[in-house]
Formats: structure tokens, sequence, C-alpha cells
């Protein structure tokens, strides 16, 4: 037996694929190598790593999965069920902020015969569906069933930033589930992406509104990321606080507390308004819209829409009605607060000195203690420091050299000024360290700090001389992304 399972592989290894009987052929599993980023010693290379994911088949050479299973990629391979073969594949499109990614295979022939999934639309409760992946515990295909429980916004885990439609089932999303398609009849209705730590059998799945979206708005060949209303809300349940506006009690509207500098809705809301309708839905003291009968956070509106796309308004504003249409926009300056991929580190050393402009990745991987940091990081996008800073500087490492003895102690903390100039990115503090014209000291002002740090420029080359050598530094800035 033992003989013939051998002789079997090796016919299947040197024939074209058969074939498909079924559409576990179309659900692929996707091998990844990775390289991730060091925030730390933004100089190196990154550790190298891997994992297992799944994807399906949804069209002529276009396989979708979960962004996740693919971010930092650096070689990606694709195994049909059933057989050795590996193919090479690339990401065409990834959206990090919706967790979804199409891949395409360089010669798409050995697939042209498989079943392509359709979409069907968001399931109702208490229904069944099927995953099917290739979690952890095997190599073969799974396939296990749950009932939809709860269909609801939350927080994609992936970017820990961005929150969108998503379905809870009661059967476990694993590791090696993600991407893996969710199946009700015989149309996908979702992909799997996320589990609960803190639950049993808890898993989320993307729905087709979301995953509709994504295919949309690559059309053009590029993606284009979400838009976004631009202002922050408070429920409206207290009836005295209704009665203070001059609503009457009828569960409608909620309060406009911020509204984010250069967004969509700068200069046509303001704390205070208390915003309807959108789009003619009303909107409910909770902050909740009825769309297709299921009722859901407002921002499902803007959700569907596009860069341009219009929403209207209806919102009361010391006691009267306002009736505005605001054209949708991105807000970018909300990435401060999203894990990014496939990005290298921005860093400058300069004389034995390490600086890094301030966003979550560095963030998580230095876990800064000093208020004032913190506070920059909060403050960023609702407090609209971004108009005036692009980045936030902080000085993150001291290398040990004689030109930063006694230094060790400013690490951690926010650059305010580098010769008697506010630094308003990282960028701008480059250029103030290697002006034409150095000063006799270089003079680096720390918020929070009891003294600025002095470097003698005359010093500077001779040390970064020293320190490339024993930190192995072969570039002494990264200025892009």
């Amino acid at each position: 037996m033992r003989l013939l399972h051998l002789a079997l592989l090796a016919l299947l290894a040197n024939t074209a694929i058969a074939a498909p009987s079924d559409v576990y052929s179309s659900v692929l599993r996707i091998e990844v190598s990775t390289q991730v980023p060091d925030y730390q010693t933004p100089w190196n290379s990154g550790r190298f790593g891997g994992g297992i994911g799944t994807g399906f088949i949804i069209g002529k050479n276009r396989i979708l999965t979960n962004a996740h299973v693919v971010s930092n990629a650096r070689r990606v391979l694709i195994t049909v069920h059933g057989s050795p073969v590996k193919y090479p594949a690339k990401v065409e499109h990834i959206a990090h902020d919706c967790d979804l990614a199409l891949l395409s295979v360089d010669d798409f022939k050995d697939f042209e015969s498989f079943p392509t999934f359709e979409f069907g639309n968001v399931p109702s409760l208490e229904s069944e569906v099927r995953v099917i992946g290739y979690p952890i515990g095997g190599d073969r295909i799974s396939v296990t069933r749950g009932v939809v429980s709860r269909i609801d916004f939350q927080t994609y885990s992936h970017t820990r930033a961005d929150s969108h439609l998503a379905i809870q089932i009661d059967a476990a999303i694993n590791p090696g589930n993600s991407g893996g398609p969710v199946i009700q009849g015989d149309k996908v209705i979702g992909v799997a992406f996320q589990g609960l730590r803190q639950a049993d059998n808890t898993g989320y799945i993307i729905p087709t509104p979301v995953i509709n979206r994504f295919l949309k708005d690559i059309e053009d060949g590029k993606y284009d990321q979400y838009v976004d209303l631009g202002f922050s809300e408070f429920p409206l349940h207290n009836p005295a606080m209704r009665s203070a506006l001059g609503l009457p009690d009828d569960g409608i509207g909620v309060l406009v507390t911020r509204v984010i500098a250069t967004s969509a809705s700068d200069g046509f809301l303001q704390p205070g308004d208390v915003v309807t309708e959108l789009d003619g839905h009303k909107v409910d003291s909770a902050g909740m819209v009825k769309i297709d009968n299921e009722t859901v956070n407002l921002n499902e509106i803007v959700e569907r829409k596009f860069a341009g796309g219009k929403v209207a308004v209806r919102f009361l504003r010391d006691k009267a009605w306002n009736d505005v249409e605001i054209s949708l926009k991105p807000v970018p300056w909300s990435r401060m607060y999203a894990i990014e991929y496939e990005k290298k580190p921005r860093y400058i050393v300069f004389g034995g000195l390490v600086f890094q402009p301030l966003d979550t990745n560095l963030f998580a991987s230095a876990k800064f203690d000093d208020v004032t940091v913190r506070r920059l990081y909060t403050d960023y996008m609702p407090k609209g420091l971004f108009q005036k800073h692009r980045d936030v500087v902080i000085l993150t490492r001291v290398e040990s050299d004689p030109i930063t003895s006694q230094l060790g102690d400013f690490t951690g903390f926010a650059v305010d000024k580098i010769n008697g100039v506010e630094v308003t990115d990282l960028k701008h503090a480059y250029d103030l360290l290697h002006s034409e014209k150095a000063p006799e000291f270089h003079v680096i002002e720390l918020f929070g700090a009891n003294r600025p740090v002095v470097i003698p420029a005359a010093k500077v080359a001779e040390a970064e001389g020293r320190i490339a050598k024993a930190y192995g530094i072969t570039k002494m800035e990264n200025l892009t992304d």
C-alpha cells in the first residue's frame, strides 16, 4: 500500500491537476513567507517568519483571501486540495483597513476548469453556514458548520483601528481558516477572518457588503481606502438633555461631540449639532440606522460609498433644522492609529541619536511611558495636531559612544525644537540637523525633559563612523515609507 501511495503522489507531481468534482478544489491553501520590519532597530531588515491561510477562486485568476494572510509577504505559494503542486502567487491588491486581498498566479491554465464562487447576501440571524479552510491541526481541508448569532459593527483586529460590519457565528475561526469562504447554500456570504479568544466557538466573518465594496474599489487598478464623515457622536437617551436641545422624546438623534479638522464634515457640522437623518434613514438615539431590515451603526451608510460620493445629512442646531449634502473623502491622518504593513520604518541616526516618527507600529514596539508622548499620540487626530505636525518625532534610542555619554535618560521623549526651530516632521528634523551652515553645537529640545540634548557638530561625522561599524548600520537615514 505504501508503494502504491508513493506512486500516486509521483503521478500527481508530474501531471496537471485533474478537473475538480466540487467546490473544494476552488478553496486553496496559501503558504506565506514573511519579513516583518524591526521598529526597535529600524536599520535592520527585520525578522523572517511565515504562516498558513486560505483563499478561494472568485473569477479568472482572481483569488480572494484576507490581507493579514499575505501581509509583509516575501513569497506566496498556493496549493490545491488533493495535490502536492505548489504554485507561486502574487498580491494584486491589498486592503488592510478591511482585511481583504486579491491574489493571482503566474499561469492560471491548471485552474480554468475549477468552479468559481459567487457571492450571496447578508445571511439572516440563526441561519446555518459552512466554513471551509485549512486551519491548524492538520494539512487537509476542513469544513465546519455554525449558526449566525450576531450582525454588528466590530473592530477588525488586523489594523486595530478600523471597524466595519461583521457577522458572528458559533464556530471557531482558527489560524489557517483565515481567508476561507463561508458558504450558505451554493453562495459565499462572507470571508472567515478572526476569532474571539475570550469565548469558545466564536468566530467572525467579513460579509458581502464589505467584500463587494473592496472589489468595486479596485476596478480602476488601485485601492483608495474607506471614506469617513469625520465626526464623533454621543447617544441621546437622557430625556432632560433631549429637552434642553429642543428634541422630542422620540428616540431619534445623536449629539455631535467632535468634528475632525479637514474632514468631510468640517465646515458643515460642529459640536453641539444633533444628527437625525443620513440619506433619509432615521438615526436613532444610539447612533443606529435600519438598512435592508437590519439595524446597524450609522457609519454603514458611509461604508458603502466612495471618495466623492455624497451623503445627505439632516441636523438640528440651536433648535433650527438644517439640511446639507456632504461630499465624502478619506481621513488619512487616522492611519496614525492603525498598524501598517508593507512599509519600511522611517528613521534618522545622527551622532548616535535615533529619531523616528510616532505611529502605532512604533508605539506597540517601544511602549512609551512619557505622559507627553501619550498625549501627543492620543490628540494627534482629534485635536488636529496633524495640521501643524505631519510627524511627531521621537528620540527612540541613544547608541553608546563618547559623544552620547550621559544621554541615556532622554530616550522616549518627543522632539520640540532643533536649534531653536520647531520640528514639523522627520524630514524637517533631518534638514535642521544637516544644514549647510552647521552651528557649533546642535541643541535638541525635548518635551518634558529637564534640559536639552547638546551635540558638538564637529564630532558628529567621526561618531557616526564608529556607530555604523559597531551596530552594522549601513544607512544612517530612511525618510520615505
